[in-house]
């Protein structure tokens, strides 16, 4: 009987030994989670909408631009791609201030009455963000700006 108390206490001592271990390297990992800071990935903007079936999408990465457009009534594309600089990046995501994504509200889409939407996506290398005509919003500011970059970069053919 005593050989099965002292089993019954090797087996218990393991696993407090392995709850501890577990428990420590979670803390451990949590950490270098915290430590990692947010930032942005990628941002996507389009204008879609209007009679003739109008679009403009643009996608920016840390390396890259693709540019869209065209009418899909007149079936007439347009397409552009370009490597961006490490310099171009973040000047175009310096406007943008992370804390704020949370708080921007969208308004309606206005294509039922033939109008054009314009949306923002944006990506974080821990979320994602889509917003639907932001105008309104208090921090608009920020894709205004966002948008006066694109325009330095795209050529004028495009715009």
């Amino acid at each position: 009987m005593s050989a099965v108390k002292i089993s019954d206490l090797k087996i218990f001592v393991s696993m407090f030994l392995l709850l501890i271990f577990f428990s420590c390297s979670e803390k451990g990992a949590d950490k270098k989670s915290n430590s990692k800071t947010e930032e942005i990935t990628s941002i996507a903007l389009s204008n879609i909408g209007g009679q003739l079936g109008y679009y403009r999408v643009i996608k920016v990465t840390k390396d890259s631009i693709h540019f869209e457009t065209g009418t899909t009534s007149t079936k007439k594309h347009k397409e552009w791609h370009s490597a961006i600089k490490p310099e171009t990046w973040k000047s175009m995501t310096s406007s943008f201030k992370i804390t704020n994504l949370d708080h921007i509200e969208s308004s309606p889409s206005i294509q039922p009455i033939d109008g054009i939407d314009e949306s923002f996506q944006i990506k974080t290398n821990e979320k994602s963000h889509v917003y639907v005509n932001a105008h309104s919003d208090i921090h608009y500011n920020q894709f205004a700006r966002f948008k006066q970059e694109l325009l330095k970069i795209i050529p004028q053919e495009y715009q």
